[in-house]
């Protein structure tokens, strides 16, 4: 009989690692291939169309920028929400077939400072004599903003100040606010949805709603249809929100608090409460409440209260107690607390009876007599700045009610951070030539913004020794008495460019041609720099970086973007009219940036020979000159930083973005102790 032969147990063990390498390759380029879909895929979910990176850009510190993609959990924006705030659900504009038409020169005039008692007023911005009809829809904004205004710079010079007004505005004479107020669904809806609130809130103040949920509604996402499934999805949701006074027209007012119960869910597909601040634009960390129970920590409870309880959910079912575990419970004594989990307090089509009500610590939400939810105050954002309580979304409101509200409140109080003092007034324009000119974009109310910064970077060395010369430029508001407070400001400080047309969102870019006037013909800087009044500057910091670069070469200094596209739908879509080509040019973003003294000066000749094209978002436009500048008359050394913070601040910073006062005053005083730190708070 023939002896079989067998393998030998290493040739298995062979075959057998071979055979799971190849695996491991098929599996690499499996992956390889498989990669692009997934950065579409999270592309699509964050929202973000942009495509960013570009090669051989160079930071202000010499090395080399990496601008990737961020991570899908830091960008991404739950879509729900964007329609709602949105409040349009317009599809996104077609490219149009044909060329776009040519650029239409701009009408606008040059500026041309005039000397004035009150502070320099600049002159014409918008309008010629000779002007057609054929304006752009920012032209005749602009051309509409400029009558406005000076209509409105008349009334303020017979507006005047006698001594009943001064005394209630300048040293906060309280007027009398009723103590409750009650709106019906029906005047609610004809204030579009808003009911004035005119002394704000105190801690007591109570708010209750009562309302009717809508059937939810078919809405398409086309999100969803990119990633192959159903663009359709089921939509039920509201909006609470107190609502502080707007600053600038087209800029939305800050939310002091968003309360959003979403009933069919968002991503996770379960009934969400969400809760949040927004202060200029800009969110904060939203507090969502999804029917688990928050933690029971001491530093986690607001006045006492969970800011999250639980409701039923179809995805846990709670664990009932053993009859030997009770029955050995009561045995030794401890004491049993019957626990009742109630079912989400929101549904479609049910009448729901809801209460706000300001604690010492935070909002607590009640809904049928039971809480609900709570959220801690944030700091910034106080109780008597919330003149105003927003409903809006899928919901029939019937009646509204606020009890326990302060009778009184100062109507207009600039008393409270103008500290008239000789310390904080600013320098004549010395006749030397100075490094560096700072122009500030200030909306005409934000008297305790222009105050913080007066009192903090505008004390720098730099700035005490003129070498830095620091002005705020400020558009005139609808109230003629806000417009002559303004005027007394300006004609004590000494620090303020009243422009005389009325302030709007869209009309940024007309003060940031404004700054490059000033800093080209009322004085001679080298550089200009342009920046808000939440940002804090370290100046000393920004001057090296400028040093760091050769003063030959043309500079645009700041956080550039670059191949950003524009937004074609939503709340801030551009149309191709606006912008026809698909994405922006390189553009440092609006908080702060610096450019060289003949780029500053190429702006204002194209402005004064009319040939200077302008776009609503003033960042880009500043990048599409720059860019202008660099193809035709020099070329322009482009120079990034993340440092130049576009949202709040980071450690080591040169300038920080979003700061509310009270922040710009705690970074002032670590930065007198020698740290560069950030103030986390609101």
């Amino acid at each position: 009989m023939k002896k079989l032969k067998t393998e030998p147990p290493v040739a298995r063990r062979f075959r057998l690692s071979h055979f799971l390498l190849v695996i491991g390759l098929l599996y690499l380029v499996f992956i390889s291939f498989k990669f692009p879909r997934f950065l579409e895929i999270a592309t699509t979910l964050s929202g973000d169309e942009s495509n960013t990176g570009l090669d051989g850009a160079v930071g202000v510190d010499g090395e080399g920028v990496d601008f990737s993609k961020p991570s899908l959990a830091s960008v991404y924006k739950d879509t729900f929400h964007r329609k709602l705030e949105d409040n349009q659900h317009l599809e996104a504009p077609l490219m149009p077939k044909t060329e776009p038409l040519e650029e239409v020169n701009n009408v606008t005039g040059p500026i041309k400072p005039i000397q004035h008692k009150y502070g320099r007023i600049t002159g014409k911005v918008s309008i010629q004599q000779n002007h057609t009809n054929d304006f752009s829809i920012l032209e005749r904004m602009a051309d509409e903003a400029w009558t406005l205004g000076l209509k409105a710079w008349e009334e303020v010079d017979k507006f005047g100040l006698n001594e009943t007004t001064e005394s209630s505005m300048l040293e906060g004479k309280p007027e009398s606010c009723p103590s409750w107020i009650s709106t019906e669904g029906k005047e609610l809806l004809e204030g579009d949805g808003i009911m004035f609130l005119p002394c704000g809130l105190a801690a007591g103040s109570s708010i209750t709603i009562i309302g009717t949920p809508h059937h939810a509604h078919v809405e398409y996402v086309p999100q969803l249809l990119k990633l192959g499934g159903d663009p359709t999805v089921l939509v039920s949701q509201f909006m609470v929100e107190l609502q502080g006074l707007k600053s600038v027209d087209g800029e939305d007012p800050p939310k002091i608090l968003h309360l959003n119960p979403r009933l069919k869910g968002d991503w996770s597909k379960r009934p969400v409460i969400e809760h949040n601040t927004c202060y200029r634009m800009q969110w904060g960390t939203a507090q969502r409440c999804d029917g688990l129970p928050s933690s029971s920590d001491d530093e986690m409870l607001v006045d006492g209260n969970l800011r999250c309880d639980k409701w039923l959910r179809s995805d846990i079912v709670d664990s009932k107690e053993t009859k030997t575990s009770s029955w050995f419970k009561r045995f030794i004594g401890r004491e049993q607390k019957p626990e009742v989990t109630w079912p989400f307090p929101f549904v479609e089509g049910r009448l729901f009876i809801l209460t706000l009500r300001a604690g010492v610590d935070g909002y607590h939400i009640n809904v049928g007599g039971r809480h609900l939810t709570s959220f801690a105050y944030r700091p910034g954002f106080t109780l008597e700045d919330a003149t105003g309580l927003a409903v809006k979304g899928d919901v029939d409101i019937h009646s509204t009610y606020a009890t326990s509200l302060p009778t009184s409140h100062p109507s207009f109080s600039p008393h409270r951070v103008l500290e008239m003092s000789e310390k904080w007034k600013s320098q004549p324009l010395p006749k030397k030539s100075v490094y560096l000119f700072i122009g500030v974009l200030s909306a005409t109310n934000h008297f305790a913004e222009r105050m913080a910064v007066r009192k903090t970077w505008m004390q720098s060395s730099a700035v005490k020794s003129s070498n830095v010369v620091v002005r705020f430029f400020v558009a005139l508001n609808p109230r003629n008495e806000v417009n002559a407070v303004l005027k007394k400001e300006a004609a004590y400080f000494g620090d303020i460019v009243i422009l005389p047309f009325m302030d709007r969102y869209e009309l940024v870019v007309l003060k940031t041609i404004a700054i490059c006037e000033f800093g080209a013909v009322n004085l001679t800087a080298s550089y200009v720099m342009k920046c808000d009044d939440d940002t804090f500057v370290r100046v000393e910091t920004v001057i090296k970086q400028i040093e760091g670069i050769s003063s030959k070469k043309s500079l645009y200094m700041g956080n550039l973007n670059l191949l950003h596209r524009p937004l074609r739908h939503g709340k801030w879509a551009v149309t191709y009219l606006e912008w026809p080509e698909e994405v922006y040019p390189p553009y440092a973003n609006g908080p702060g940036y610096i450019i060289s003294i003949d780029i500053v000066k190429y702006i204002v000749a194209q402005h004064e020979s009319r040939s200077l094209r302008i776009f609503k978002m003033e960042d880009v436009s500043m990048g599409m000159w720059v860019e202008q500048f660099n193809s035709t008359v020099a070329i322009v050394q482009y120079s990034h930083s993340w440092k130049f913070c576009q949202y709040g601040c980071m450690e080591d910073y040169f300038t920080a973005h979003y700061q509310s006062p009270r922040q710009i005053i705690c970074l002032w005083d670590k930065l007198t102790q020698g740290q560069a730190h950030c103030c986390n708070f609101r």
